[in-house]
């Protein structure tokens, strides 16, 4: 377990030294603990040699690009991930969103807003994982599938692991944490963006397409998370909880 007293370590991934070294000793002196990388092969590099917390990672870099390691880095951990890009279109952040990235900042921004999505994200990662330390390893069982608290993926009825992003992962433990309440748009929001929540932010229908995706359902005609006209999305089934010995 993380010792609470020693700093969070960033892992910034750009290929643009100036934003790289910008970008480091600012963190360094907001609290935190950086190391960076220019490209792919350096991140794998760091991450193999530091006790990374998190990784800011470019969109844009030479080699595999950013949505390439993020899927990458996605299937072996879960890791948080904050995206950053230069282009700022809705298609770059709805597909950095689905390889698996937590939270995604257009550039140009300011390192205060950066450092804002850092806090927020940390805060999400470790709440979680605080949430459930001291108890027995939980798995929560609904219409056959299952969610694996710790390795933090899906169980399909037929025994296959479906692997998450750690936007979906928290969007799914939100409604198994509220089973037959309806929650709207906004309430899901400041559950998964907390105060960083954009009103007019549509990834909310985004990642519950792709949930329904990786459950199986009919989107015509969906039976596990469904959506309540004017209202929002429920989570339609029982939850059993399961704990380990």
């Amino acid at each position: 377990m993380k010792n609470m007293d020693t700093p969070n370590k960033i892992l910034i991934v750009d290929d643009d030294r100036d934003i790289r070294n910008l970008l480091a000793d600012y963190l360094d002196n907001n609290g935190y603990s950086t190391v960076t990388a220019a490209e792919g092969n350096a991140m794998w590099t760091a991450l193999q040699n530091h006790q990374v917390d998190l990784v800011v990672l470019d969109l844009n870099l030479p080699g595999d690009d950013g949505l390439t390691l993020c899927r990458t880095l996605r299937s072996k951990s879960t890791l948080p991930v904050i995206m950053l890009t230069a282009r700022g279109e809705p298609l770059d952040r709805i597909l950095g969103l689905e390889m698996g990235a937590d939270d995604y900042l257009p550039k140009p921004f300011e390192p205060r807003e950066l450092l804002a999505r850092i806090r927020s994200v940390l805060r999400r990662t470790q709440t979680n994982v605080s949430s459930h330390s001291g108890e027995a390893l939980q798995k929560l069982k609904f219409a056959g599938w299952t969610l694996d608290l710790t390795a933090r993926h899906l169980i399909s009825p037929d025994g296959m692991v479906v692997s998450l992003s750690g936007a979906e992962f928290r969007m799914l433990n939100i409604f198994l944490e509220h089973p037959n309440r309806v929650l709207n748009r906004d309430q899901l929001l400041n559950m998964t963006h907390g105060r960083d929540a954009d009103p007019f932010d549509r990834s909310i229908d985004i990642q519950i397409s792709r949930l329904r995706q990786k459950l199986r359902e009919d989107a015509r005609s969906p039976q596990i998370i469904k959506t309540v006209r004017n209202g929002g999305y429920v989570l339609a089934v029982t939850v059993v909880v399961e704990q380990d010995a």
